[in-house]
């Protein structure tokens, strides 16, 4: 997952070790990973160049693993050529460490199990939010009994002049209910773009808290309320990476130069990178029924008879970037 910010695999799997099983030195890593002491050695080094790794100040001889959420600030740092790509594996990374709970001070995150719990809290961010609250809504069109009861607590934060930004996808452009609640956020105040896909469902509060699924595959699975300020930063980077890139709700997205919507766009780069239809359909909060139909269409336009051929041709028409 880290390769987008120059990090091997071996790499990226020692430093996850060190993480889960911070006592374990060279011979023990080299067992677990079913390499040699060498080859451990020399990922050292690469995550010691990278600052992912120091020396122990107990004894100088051995190397502890630098926190995720600093990691991955160094890492940004490092790979802003690559901004978007790297701040989407960096937030994915902090979400999962940061669900395996306090990793530092026991303020810097919290388990939030219930549903119940979850509901308490997104209540409390509404009274007492100050400045701004930003948001990834993944997931597709949300129901209208959803959309609202959102409505008095969205109200109340805009009332006090609370600014909120929320990013939907575009597949609830087609929505009524949807288009009538971004109608009315924005009567009010309230900012909404789209994008094809979004990495994570996420919620920042005045840039010092943010609550995330404690799983990354399934929000239902709980949450985590995070608070160190290397994490917040990390996620505030994402979340203005993708505000940037995303399209104004009130304005049609146009296509690329390839004549691709960016939804078009986004299924073909998933289909090269091997998910199913009902994976795309999922990233992207469309029925499975509409995935396929949209790759059907770019099979056929791409003169494709597999998705591999499909992901050949789309390199070779330039579509999708050329990559070794």
């Amino acid at each position: 997952m880290l390769k987008t910010l120059g990090l091997d695999p071996l790499s990226e799997q020692i430093y996850r070790s060190m993480l889960a099983h911070p006592g374990e030195g060279i011979g023990e890593l080299a067992l677990r990973h079913g390499t040699g002491a060498a080859e451990v050695r020399e990922a050292l080094h690469r995550l010691s160049t990278l600052s992912l790794v120091r020396p122990s100040e107990s004894d100088g001889t051995g190397f502890h693993a630098v926190a995720p959420a600093l990691g991955m600030e160094l890492l940004l740092a490092r790979q802003q050529a690559k901004v978007e790509a790297s701040r989407v594996a960096a937030a994915q990374l902090v979400a999962e460490y940061s669900a395996l709970g306090p990793t530092g001070r026991e303020s810097d995150s919290e388990q939030l199990v219930s549903v119940e719990e979850i509901r308490d809290r997104l209540a409390r961010f509404g009274e007492t939010a100050e400045s701004e609250v930003m948001t990834f809504a993944p997931g597709g069109a949300h129901s209208a009994a959803d959309l609202a009861a959102s409505r008095e607590p969205n109200a109340a934060l805009l009332s006090r002049g609370i600014r909120m930004r929320t990013v939907y996808l575009d597949s609830v452009r087609n929505h009524q209910p949807t288009e009538e609640h971004v109608s009315w956020l924005s009567a009010r105040g309230g900012e909404v773009r789209t994008t094809a896909s979004l990495p994570i469902r996420l919620i920042i509060i005045d840039r010092k808290q943010a609550l995330l699924p404690a799983q990354v595959t399934d929000a239902r699975k709980g949450a985590v309320l995070v608070r160190s300020e290397g994490t917040i930063a990390a996620l505030c980077a994402l979340f203005e990476s993708v505000w940037a890139a995303a399209t104004p709700f009130g304005t049609k997205p146009e296509p690329d130069p390839q004549g691709l919507t960016r939804q078009e766009a986004e299924v073909l780069r998933l289909l090269a990178s091997g998910m199913t239809d009902e994976a795309i359909s999922k990233k992207l909060g469309v029925s499975p029924r509409t995935a396929r139909r949209i790759a059907a269409d770019l099979l056929e336009r791409l003169d494709a008879r597999s998705r591999f051929e499909a992901g050949v041709h789309a390199v070779q028409d330039g579509w999708l970037p050329s990559t070794r």
